[in-house]
């Protein structure tokens, strides 16, 4: 009863995403029928599709492609394997992308895809069946030029070289920029591994600049010790700052003397979770979120930071390196005391930056070098960051607010230059 009762209370994540909207297109003071257009995608494939299991019988499995809105270049989103998927969730993800791409000023529209399925329970082989028969369901969608799928959750570059090699068996001929976060091998970029944890660095650097909260010395708490958490904990111990807390989907350690990131990965490769860490106590996820520190980096799942546990929240910048993790109801409570948020579309944008990159070397067939993709990155985030903090002060919104009113603003602007056809 109890896992029901919790289940209910979480808010349905699209109503979220269009709460969001509303809000900014109320500041921005939007017209009626464009807020009509922006507020729901523009296309949604649902797909059922067999697959043939290792003993022999058939097992069908349903998979979702969304794109949100096209407006402003072709579709951009992650693929995501999981039982919970659920259309609603991937609506708001490829909703949550084409406010990501507008806020990093990109030219991308967003997209998102998934497939109902607990991917730890298939076989190599299943799985690579699984993959290569949903992208064929999805490949009417799908193109350098129309709609670029990614990794997400439990996907990762192999499941996007085997849709990379079943597009490109279709025409033909290699098609590599039809999926990015491809190994390097087959077209992937340098740097695309480290970059939604680079990004939400670069973001946190500027924070600290702006607060006058600097990096050195800082205690930091990370929810999730998957690619970003785990890349995000060894970057910022690198630049001085103390990981007092940290945790993944069996739970959570905690040292405030402090964490080695380098240690704790290491103790994850071995044991497949950073529970019984040595010399760390363990602590729940929930209460990971609470810790004693400075600056807390959201990595998991939606829906973390809610009305009831955003008043006991002690950190002073909340980096949200996960999508979604804190609800509109949490937001006001953190804005109103007086913790500063960056949210998921601005910092966590240095995937989909990097990505942008890998596409823009696959269509040129010229490779850069990691110093460069860097240095790139870099100069994107800084920018997105000033962009978001100047109409927050201006307005004065919290941080996400003030995101989603830069994004929606060049969606606007692009959709109205465009005009509607026929």
């Amino acid at each position: 009863m109890a896992s029901e009762h919790k289940v209910a209370e979480v808010p349905n994540i699209w109503a979220v995403a269009q709460q969001q909207f509303d809000a900014a297109a109320q500041k921005l003071d939007l017209d009626d029928g464009l807020r009509r257009v922006l507020r729901v995608p523009k296309r949604e494939l649902t797909v059922n599709f067999p697959v043939t299991m290792d003993d022999g019988h058939v097992e069908v499995f349903t998979g979702y492609r969304v794109q949100h809105n096209v407006s402003r270049g072709p579709a951009k989103g992650g693929i995501r394997y999981h039982q919970d998927v659920t259309l609603d969730e991937v609506r708001a993800l490829s909703m949550w992308m084409t406010w990501k791409c507008a806020v990093v000023n990109i030219p991308y529209g967003g997209g998102k895809g998934g497939v109902i399925v607990d991917p730890k329970k298939l076989s190599r082989r299943e799985l690579e069946g699984l993959t290569r028969r949903y992208a064929t369901e999805i490949s009417p969608l799908i193109g350098p030029d129309r709609d670029i799928p990614a990794p997400d959750v439990n996907t990762n570059s192999q499941t996007m070289a085997w849709i990379m090699d079943t597009f490109s068996m279709h025409h033909g001929y290699t098609i590599s920029g039809v999926v990015t976060g491809k190994p390097i091998a087959i077209g992937g970029s340098l740097g695309r591994n480290e970059a939604t944890a680079r990004g939400a660095v670069y973001t946190l650097h500027q924070a600290s600049t702006a607060l006058n909260i600097p990096l050195e010395g800082a205690r930091v708490a990370i929810q999730g010790y998957g690619n970003a958490g785990s890349i995000a904990a060894s970057l910022l111990h690198d630049e001085g700052a103390t990981i007092v807390a940290v945790s993944d989907s069996t739970g959570g350690i905690y040292n405030p003397a402090g964490l080695d990131p380098n240690n704790v990965s290491a103790w994850k490769r071995e044991h497949g979770t950073v529970v019984g860490f040595p010399k760390a106590e363990e602590i729940s996820n929930s209460a990971l979120l609470e810790v004693d520190c400075d600056i807390l980096v959201p990595a998991a799942l939606e829906n973390q930071i809610t009305a009831s546990n955003a008043p006991r929240i002690k950190a002073r910048i909340i980096a949200e390196a996960a999508n979604g993790p804190t609800t509109p109801d949490a937001d006001e409570i953190l804005f109103e005391r007086g913790i500063f948020l960056i949210p998921d579309i601005l910092c966590n944008a240095g995937g989909v930056t990097v990505s942008y990159f890998e596409w823009v070397q696959d269509m040129q067939s010229f490779f850069w070098t990691e110093e460069r993709i860097n240095e790139s990155l870099k100069g994107i985030m800084d920018r997105a960051f000033g962009d978001v903090y100047e109409m927050s002060k201006l307005h004065e919104v919290h941080m996400r607010t003030a995101a989603y009113m830069v994004a929606v603003a060049r969606v606007a602007e692009a959709t109205t230059l465009r005009g509607l056809y026929p």
